[in-house]
């Protein structure tokens, strides 16, 4: 068992998620196209040992970022965005412990806690991408308060949230929501994306099937699921992108980061790919030094410096 997994503490009660940091409201009132009777908020823990935390969250009523901040900053951020294929989110395995990995690193994390698209909102199809979209502006509103410099903000997504920060780093200045407040005038498109195991594709056999589902709605249009795949919207303006998967991976086929890995190619973007031949999937920062997708974090890291985002 990695260390990553024995760090957590125990939550108090069925709902409790203990935060440690800030709260950040997404949101100055209600989430745009919320339901009559919003979600109810359910907090599941998947583990079975009393030392480490494995929960997954659903019920996102008023979603925020839960800020981690280092004892050393070194001035850049990075907005963790936790998987669970659109139908809850994988908040330890994909955040906190992301977080405690970038945080020993002098990275400002802040820990998106994203609405689920089929929860009862409107236009679920663009939910999560108007959370992330908001999520990057007000993280840039408040640099100022948190130590960082607003050209230095990285989105790292997993799985499903893999989708949500390829969406962003192409879909970002989308009108996907009516402007709130002055946040909303700055720049939604992050300097940099990192996408771990990720969803990407939801036109294609490989796509997983139940993120897109989760995301579109069943039977959605052809045209739906091409707007929505991510290899379909990369741009010359798409941020640098790192990509890492493993091809044993038998829940999301490798085959996702391979199709954004040639798309950022084609129009000749800045994109790293790593791809491993063991390591499955949802490993997060989990496995062992005998197991080589192990490697990623300082991948990510050393990608990240070598543009500028990172510099400890």
């Amino acid at each position: 068992m990695a260390a990553a997994m024995t760090s957590g503490k125990a939550m108090a009660g069925p709902t409790a998620i203990g935060y440690s940091g800030p709260s950040l409201p997404l949101w100055p009132g209600k989430a745009p196209g919320a339901p009559a009777k919003l979600p109810v908020r359910k907090v599941q823990q998947q583990s079975k040992d009393a030392a480490w935390d494995d929960r997954w969250l659903t019920g996102i009523a008023a979603p925020s970022l839960e800020v981690r901040q280092p004892a050393y900053r070194d001035g850049s951020a990075a907005i963790l965005l936790p998987g669970g294929g659109y139908g809850f989110l994988a908040w330890d395995n994909e955040g906190e412990e992301q977080a405690r990995w970038l945080t020993a690193r002098g990275v400002t994390c802040f820990i998106l806690s994203y609405r689920l698209p089929g929860e009862g909102w409107a236009n679920r199809e663009t939910v999560p991408l108007q959370d992330a979209q908001r999520a990057v502006r007000l993280v840039r509103s408040r640099a100022a308060e948190f130590g960082i410099d607003p050209k230095r903000v990285a989105v790292l997504g997993f799985s499903a949230g893999g989708h949500l920060a390829g969406s962003i780093a192409t879909r970002f200045d989308e009108q996907v929501y009516a402007p709130v407040d002055k946040a909303d005038t700055l720049s939604a498109r992050p300097d940099l994306a990192g996408l771990i195991y990720p969803v990407v594709s939801l036109s294609q056999p490989f796509t997983h099937g139940g993120s897109r589902d989760n995301l579109l709605g069943q039977n959605a249009s052809e045209a739906l699921r091409q707007a929505g795949s991510v290899e379909n919207r990369v741009t010359a303006d798409t941020p640098p992108v790192f990509l890492t998967a493993s091809s044993d991976d038998g829940l999301v086929p490798i085959g996702n980061s391979l199709a954004m890995y040639t798309a950022m190619l084609a129009k000749q973007r800045p994109v790293e790919f790593h791809g491993f031949d063991k390591g499955g999937h949802g490993f997060g920062a989990r496995l062992g030094n005998d197991t080589p997708a192990h490697a990623w974090p300082d991948l990510f890291h050393a990608y990240g410096k070598r543009h500028g985002i990172f510099t400890t």
